[in-house]
Order: structure tokens, then C-alpha cells, then sequence
């Protein structure tokens, strides 16, 4: 068959080309270690690839979030260890308050201590995170959560949301607490009521049997909605007979045909759907009030031990003082607890990110296992392709190098 000169040509081009994409080829594959580079690869595997490339993926962007959440996790607990030590160290003093040998000047010592304990719990409260973000304000990030008025309340500024972060597909962790949850919703150690007892230093209805609220609870809400509040407890003083009107003045216990009726110490009292029990035994003409609040702040219940601590040991009535003292103890109790709650919710997410990050880590090593066994090159085999792919494109290369050079001259 006569081949032209230009047809030789044309063919030696292409062979030569073909041969140096296939070197091209191989080092390409030797230079990424994979097998797999694209679809016409191996189609099957490149699309189980990409299955395996997704999950790894997600998977580091879970545990970003699982870091990001343990920082601020973990700077919730701390913030929480540090009030529980601030709150038993107010209880150790209020103890140490409660000791008949305290003069008015060791109250007050004790009472600037406590104020500054407040003033440090409320810096905490404030805490920010390393973007400057306040931790317990909810959803208000950028607005600071606690202030303190001059009357020395604090009021909260926040909101009730709580920010969360995906750990895994359908998991996701809480990252913050809301300070309204945190500091200000403690349960009151006597019910759904606190109770307002004459000042200690009025004569009139004054508490002097030291008589106290145990507890006072909302048993039937749709008797006690109706009912008119607050509810005041009176003993007659004449009688000695105890009543409870409401806020029309209205006796609403006892009721006919029990009125009147004597008060039994310890014995649980019912009225407008409210249960209440009282220890000890009201003297004639004392009186006191419930009103309703189911919750008090940790800085409120601070506040009122500076206010019994300022008192000093001048009190005009010792039981009253008493009756308040333990009931503050109780209140500080109950505030202790809410914050070990707090923290013990934080170390919970704490174990709950440790262990989700711990199967992630899990699953990143099977699928990066799997991932491996699909596109990592066997480098045998492939340097062995890559010499016969080079040595074919230098003999192709050798070879169109002679024939090129071939003449009728070469033959006369």
C-alpha cells in the first residue's frame, strides 16, 4: 500500500500523542497516590467515592461544632463552680451571722463581705465568650444580660432562648443557658407563695410566737384563678382563732360550719385551692400574708440576707429575725442546688459531645478506610504501567525519528 509523506506524518503524530498522554496519565496518577481521579477512572467508584468524600465532610464540619460547644460548654461550667463556691461562702457567713455573741459591726463586716460576693456573682453573670459575646443572654448575644438598679435589685435584660449546634445528623447539642433560667428562676423552698410577715419593727400583728410558713402550694389552679388574692392569716385576738380572708376580705377559712374553728399546729390548712401548713402556733393578733411567687431570683435572695445581715443586732423582734434567717438559709439552699443543676446540665453536654465526638471519630475512620480501599493506588503496578507507557512513547519516538529520515538516496 503506498503511504504519502504527509499521511506518515499525520499518523506518526497521533501514535506519539497518544502515547505521551498515556505517560501524562500514569504520572498523574503516581503523583496523587489515587487510582480513582475521575469518572472515566472507574464510574461505579467514583460515584461511591463521592459518597465517602460527603460523609467525611459532614463529619468535620460536626466536629468544629463539637469543639465550638465544648468551649462554651465548658466555660458555663466553670462560671456555675464559681457561684456555688460564691453561694456557700454567703451560707457559711449567714451561719456564722446567726451566733447571738455577733455585735452590729461583725454583722457588717459580714454584710460588705456579702455585698461584694453579690457584685462578683453578677460579673460572672456577664461572663463573655472569646468573641465577646455575653453567654447567658439568650438569643441577645451583643446585649449585656444583668445590671444592677439603685435600689440594688438586678433585672435581666436577655431573652429565653438557648443557642444549639448540629453534632451529628439528627443531634443537636445546647450551647448556652439563658440567664433567666440561670439565675432568676430559683424554685421558693415554700411553694408557689412567699409570705410577707409585719416589719420586726412594728408592735401591731407583729410575728412574736415566731410562727413560720412551712409550704404553700396551688393545688387546684382553676379554684385559685377565680380566687381573689392576696390571702391574709389573722388570729383573733381574743379568741385566738385563726382565719384566712382574701383580698375583698372575705373569710375563705374556716368556712361554715366550722367557723369558727381552732388552728391545729402542723395541720394543713385548704382554702381557694391553696394548701398550706404553718409550724408553731400564731399568738393572738399576729398576722401575716401570702403572695404568689413561685420563683426567686439568686440575686433577690442575696439581697434579702444583706438586708437581715444590715439589721444587725439591734432586731426589735428576735423571732421574726429568726423566722426570716431560716427561711433565707432554705432560699440560699435551694439556690445552691439550682446552680449545681445548672452545672450538672453542662457537664452532661460536656459527656454527650466527648462521646458523639468519639463516634465520629469512629465513623471517620471507617470511611476513610473505605474511601482508601476504592481509590489508593497499588504503586507496583502502577510505576510498572507508567515504564511500559514510557518506554512505548520513546520507541514510537525512535522510530518515526529513522523512517523520517529514509530515502530513495539511501538505496542507490
Amino acid at each position: 500500500m503506498r503511504v504519502s509523506t504527509s499521511q506518515f506524518y499525520l499518523q506518526s503524530a497521533q501514535q506519539m500523542s497518544q502515547k505521551s498522554s498515556e505517560v501524562n496519565e500514569q504520572m498523574a496518577y503516581l503523583s496523587s497516590g489515587k487510582r480513582v481521579l475521575t469518572a472515566k477512572d472507574d464510574a461505579v467508584s467514583f460515584g461511591t467515592l463521592a459518597g465517602y468524600k460527603d460523609g467525611l465532610a459532614n463529619i468535620e464540619k460536626y466536629k468544629r461544632n463539637i469543639t465550638q460547644a465544648e468551649s462554651h460548654n465548658n466555660l458555663q461550667e466553670v462560671v456555675f463552680a464559681n457561684a456555688e463556691n460564691i453561694l456557700n461562702n454567703i451560707k457559711e457567713h449567714m451561719i456564722q451571722a446567726n451566733n447571738g455573741a455577733m455585735t452590729s459591726e461583725d454583722l457588717q463586716a459580714i454584710a460588705k463581705q456579702t455585698r461584694n460576693n453579690l457584685e462578683h456573682l453578677i460579673d460572672m453573670a456577664n461572663s463573655q465568650n472569646e468573641n465577646g459575646d455575653y453567654i447567658f443572654s439568650g438569643f441577645q448575644t451583643e446585649q449585656q444580660p444583668f445590671s444592677q438598679q439603685v435600689d440594688g435589685t438586678v433585672s435581666y435584660s436577655g431573652d429565653t432562648g438557648v443557642r444549639e449546634l448540629q453534632i451529628a445528623k439528627n443531634i443537636k447539642i445546647p450551647t448556652s443557658q439563658s440567664g433567666d433560667a440561670a439565675f432568676m428562676k430559683v424554685d421558693n423552698t415554700i411553694g408557689d407563695f412567699s409570705v410577707n410577715y409585719p416589719p420586726t419593727a412594728t408592735i401591731l400583728n407583729a410575728n412574736t410566737s415566731g410562727v413560720a410558713v412551712e409550704s404553700a402550694n396551688v393545688t387546684d389552679r382553676n379554684a385559685y384563678n377565680t380566687s381573689a388574692g392576696p390571702h391574709t392569716f389573722t388570729t383573733d385576738p381574743i379568741t385566738n382563732d385563726l382565719t384566712v380572708t382574701d383580698s375583698t376580705n372575705a373569710t375563705v377559712f374556716p368556712l361554715p360550719p366550722a367557723f369558727p374553728a381552732p388552728y391545729v399546729a402542723g395541720e394543713t390548712i385548704s382554702f381557694d385551692g391553696i394548701d398550706v401548713t404553718l409550724s408553731g402556733n400564731p399568738l393572738p393578733g399576729e398576722s401575716f400574708t401570702l403572695n404568689e411567687q413561685a420563683n426567686i431570683s439568686i440575686f433577690d435572695t442575696i439581697n434579702d440576707a444583706l438586708t437581715w445581715l444590715e439589721k444587725g443586732s439591734v432586731s426589735t423582734n428576735t423571732e421574726q429575725h429568726q423566722v426570716d434567717y431560716n427561711t433565707l438559709l432554705d432560699q440560699l439552699n435551694s439556690s445552691t442546688s439550682h446552680i449545681t443543676s445548672r452545672r450538672v446540665d453542662a457537664g452532661i453536654r460536656l459527656q454527650v459531645l466527648e462521646s458523639q465526638e468519639s463516634r465520629h471519630l469512629d465513623s471517620e475512620l471507617s470511611l476513610t478506610s473505605g474511601k482508601s480501599n476504592i481509590e489508593d493506588l497499588d504503586f507496583a503496578k502502577a510505576i510498572s504501567e507508567f515504564e511500559q507507557s514510557k518506554m512505548a512513547l520513546q520507541a514510537s519516538q525512535q522510530t518515526f525519528s529513522k523512517v523520517q529520515g529514509l530515502s530513495l538516496l539511501n538505496y542507490i
